[in-house]
């Protein structure tokens, strides 16, 4: 029973430093963003930030990692509504481009994450989400709607496009102009997959 209660408290901690550096770093962006600010509005010390996290870019790779798992799930709602397999990978490519017009999303997963971890594409989430990709490419070429090729150089080429859409809607100073434009870009891309009509 104490290891259980133990482990509940570890969690707990964990959950409100991630909640109190979510809200620090969507705010304030992950520079301004204090430790000592951020862990007395959890309510907790910064020794519970190190023994948790190692340091505030731990904590920033953790937001990211919450921020992401929402973000796949909002994705995977958006294809699961589409009326075919084809249509879903549009959706999904156009949910993740879509959700470079939040402002947390913008700041915290787009400018400040890659300006603190490095290139996006080399997160560690990064590869669920290109093996998802490649698998849904692979389905779409085995029922005949995407031209044979290699699967997974058509979702890297497919995933690349989508993250530099949402860079270039995040670093833009009209957003919703740029993502109209990336929008029509990465369909007329994508279609380019598909099977030619015989």
């Amino acid at each position: 029973m104490a290891a259980k209660r133990r482990a509940q408290m570890v969690e707990e901690t964990r959950a409100k430093l991630i909640q109190a550096a979510r809200k620090a770093f969507a705010t304030k962006g992950y520079a301004a963003a204090s430790m000592d600010d951020l862990t007395a509005e959890a309510g907790l010390t910064r020794g519970a930030l190190y023994h948790n996290f190692g340091d505030k870019k731990g904590l920033l790779q953790a937001v990211i990692g919450q921020i992401d798992a929402e973000m796949v799930a909002r994705m995977r709602a958006a294809q699961n509504q589409a009326e075919t397999r084809w249509l879903g990978f549009l959706a999904e490519g156009v949910a993740y481009i879509e959700m470079a017009l939040e402002p947390e999303i913008q700041r915290i997963m787009l400018l400040d994450g890659p300006a603190v971890l490095g290139d996006p594409s080399l997160w560690p989430n990064q590869t669920a989400c290109l093996r998802a990709t490649t698998q849904t490419i692979q389905a779409l070429i085995d029922e005949g709607t995407v031209r044979p090729m290699d699967a997974e150089a058509a979702a890297r080429l497919i995933n690349g496009a989508a993250l530099n859409a949402s860079l270039w809607i995040a670093a833009a100073d009209d957003p919703h102009a740029v993502f109209a434009k990336a929008v029509e870009a990465f369909r007329y891309l994508a279609v380019g997959l598909l099977q030619a009509e015989r």
